[in-house]
């Protein structure tokens, strides 16, 4: 792998491979002649179809597998002939799964239940005894709609998610990278999970995004998720997804970031900060492959290598009992941790050269290099925020400049060295990034600490940190 690589953005979902079958059918009737007939008209056409002979075994079947579509009776007591059970039965469905097509099958003489069953959700129905042409013809329509609607869903979700700029590139020349680099040759073209540890800052985003497109997943989705910035309350919803009415603001179904992933790469930033009762969900999906939307009893298998980052020391955060060590042992199957920028000062050129034509195109400033003020300055640094810290320190320079080259005052780097006694000729955003450098060193640079004693949220706090490169 070479020392800098340039990556290009991860390309849409590709078309979905033609299906081996026509699509899952899951049949209802409490006739053994009836179920018979269905299923030796719908197989040829390569139908997968499962039985049924009573409502409670359509919701145990809708509980473990996955239908593209449901064609039930309306009766399944012998002498009943109300269409209660089939309704009661229509509703359980439809909150089961509101989006899975389901037809119903009435007798000549039962046109208006047919039509009551519509208005409760019902996509067609079907006269007995049927024609064997219309009920094909209902039964493909609503399976094509179905997967056309699924297919929208993700490509709409994964839009929101696709950032605007290019990827970023990933240089690493100094000699402290090495071993990562090399380790990275080896991880990335399989599936194992990473755990990608280091301090805030340090890039280990782009490491996950050079995973990804490393490995033969690189065609298909990385999803990327802060769990540090995700409040308790919608956690869930946003890894998992959630069924309409599942709480007051579930309008709608929602595709969660398991889901989306599938078959690619989901990439769980600041994974310490998931709260210790939600590990047990994201152990599950990581052993098991299943998982289910919030609101819903309906399993869901998903296929997903994660991979995850933290600055913290997930061992001893495992020994305080913050950390499931279970969780641990799957998330680390292999650990790279990368180098701080002061680890790693000869990368410190290249970055800056990288950020200077990044910014000077975005911003249309003709600005050449930096002169000697600046590449002292710049070498000299500390850089506690890292390459973050370098990333924003560089875009406002280009906004400052006012000759050709950058100057060393133009990067204003002893902002975080200031003093009581200036405070007051400092910017409202210089003081702020003041306080909050000095707090999170206050406290190791534990962020939900932190958070507590300037009076904000964890995730108020971390947007912050990403605003002034922290």
């Amino acid at each position: 792998m070479p020392a800098q690589t340039q990556l290009k953005e991860s390309n849409p979902i590709p078309p979905a491979p033609a299906p081996a079958h026509a699509g899952r059918i899951l049949v209802a009737d409490d006739q053994p002649q009836v179920l018979e007939a269905l299923d030796l008209l719908l197989r040829p056409q390569k139908y997968l179809v499962e039985c049924a002979r009573s409502p409670q075994q359509v919701l145990k079947l809708l509980a473990v597998e996955t239908f593209d579509a449901v064609l039930i009776d309306l009766n399944y007591t012998r002498d009943t002939t109300s269409g209660r059970e089939g309704l009661d039965l229509l509703q359980q469905i439809s909150t089961i799964d509101p989006q899975l097509p389901v037809v119903v099958m009435t007798a000549w003489g039962s046109i208006d239940l047919a039509v009551e069953a519509m208005h409760r959700g019902a996509q067609d129905f079907i006269q007995k005894p049927w024609d064997n042409a219309r009920l094909l013809t209902i039964l493909r329509t609503q399976i094509e709609l179905r997967r056309a609607q699924r297919r929208a869903a993700l490509l709409e979700a994964e839009n929101k998610l696709l950032r605007a700029e290019g990827r970023p590139e990933f240089i690493a020349n100094a000699p402290s990278m090495q071993p990562l680099i090399d380790a990275m040759g080896r991880v990335g073209p399989s599936l194992a999970n990473v755990l990608i540890t280091g301090e805030h800052g340090t890039g280990k985003e782009v490491v996950a995004r050079t995973l990804h497109a490393m490995s033969n997943r690189a065609s298909r989705s990385l999803v990327t998720v802060n769990t540090g910035a995700l409040s308790e309350g919608v956690f869930e919803s946003e890894l998992f997804g959630h069924v309409k009415g599942a709480f007051t603001d579930a309008r709608v179904d929602r595709i969660g970031r398991f889901e989306l992933a599938d078959g690619g790469t989901l990439f769980l930033d600041e994974i310490a900060n998931v709260p210790m009762h939600q590990q047990a969900r994201l152990l599950r999906v990581l052993e098991s492959g299943e998982m289910e939307r919030v609101g819903s009893s309906r399993t869901r298998r998903v296929d997903v290598r994660v991979i995850s980052a933290t600055n913290a020391d997930l061992p001893a955060e495992c020994a305080a009992g913050r950390f499931r060590e279970d969780l641990l042992f799957r998330l680390n199957t292999v650990e790279l941790r990368i180098p701080a920028l002061r680890d790693r000062r000869e990368d410190i050129p290249t970055l800056a050269a990288h950020f200077l034509n990044t910014y000077a195109t975005k911003y249309r400033r003709p600005l050449k290099g930096f002169d000697n003020s600046a590449m002292q300055a710049m070498l000299q640094h500390t850089w506690p925020g890292n390459v973050r810290e370098l990333d924003h320190s560089i875009e406002r320079a280009i906004l400052m400049a006012r000759g050709e080259n950058i100057a060393g005052v133009d990067l204003n780097l002893s902002a975080g060295r200031a003093s009581a006694s200036v405070i007051e000729e400092m910017s409202l955003e210089s003081v702020e990034s003041l306080l909050i450098r000095k707090a999170l060193s206050r406290y190791n640079r534990n962020v939900s600490q932190a958070a507590e004693a300037l009076g904000l949220s964890r995730g108020a706090l971390y947007r912050r940190m990403e605003k002034y490169g922290i």
